[in-house]
């Protein structure tokens, strides 16, 4: 299965899961291509579109290899095994981490502009563009969970079985449109899969958002 892109991935992820009857109060996208599918599923819930901002930490000697992720809320975690034990690798590790903390804290300024989303009691349904290792999702989970989410569904046009198996210790739910037991790069499912920017994800809430409050 292939998509032409992540608006229709969006949509045909959004109505499969409006079909079985999921229910949300709230739609997460994870930045930055995560965002315009959650867009579409946000649309077709007519729910408020929303952004949780993850960061993968990748290792000092390839930064390209993720060993862990933080998320919102000071939720990070890491692969002791991917690491290892070299003293001089976690020295690396740690002006790594610090990098991604200020990125971090960069693009909650620009997504958020001051308003923290509430989750209280809220059924939350995060979605991101394809669920590879899980690393990044799983942090942002738990972030949800510490903003006092009640229920957690992830949701994404395609996955490893790896990814959902990891993730789905901590969501009551995990549901994808393909899960590869094969499961190459999350672009290579994808026909377009252009850089998302930023100006892109802060065109994405304003519009669905104002959309979503026409309607009401």
């Amino acid at each position: 299965m292939t998509f032409a892109s992540r608006q229709d991935a969006g949509s045909r992820l959004g109505h499969h899961l409006h079909d079985r009857g999921v229910k949300a109060d709230a739609v997460v996208g994870l930045p930055r291509g995560g965002v315009v599918v959650a867009a579409e599923v946000a649309l077709i819930f007519q729910c408020s579109l929303n952004v949780l901002v993850v960061r993968k930490i990748g290792h000092p000697g390839h930064r390209e290899f993720a060993v862990g992720a933080l998320a919102e809320h000071g939720v990070m975690i890491l692969d002791d095994d991917a690491i290892g034990s070299d003293p001089r690798v976690r020295a690396e590790l740690e002006e790594v981490i610090r990098e991604e903390s200020e990125r971090l804290r960069e693009y909650q300024h620009k997504f958020h502009r001051g308003a923290q989303p509430e989750f209280d009691g809220k059924s939350v349904l995060l979605v991101d563009d394809g669920l590879a290792t899980g690393s990044t999702t799983e942090a942002a989970a738990l972030s949800v969970r510490k903003m006092g989410a009640q229920k957690i569904i992830i949701a994404a046009p395609v996955a490893s079985a790896h990814a959902v198996e990891r993730v789905g210790r901590l969501a009551d739910d995990v549901m994808a449109l393909l899960v590869d037991p094969d499961f190459d790069a999350v672009g290579c499912y994808y026909k377009n899969f252009p850089q998302t920017s930023t100006e892109e994800v802060l065109e994405l809430l304003e519009a669905v958002n104002s959309a979503r409050s026409i309607c009401k």
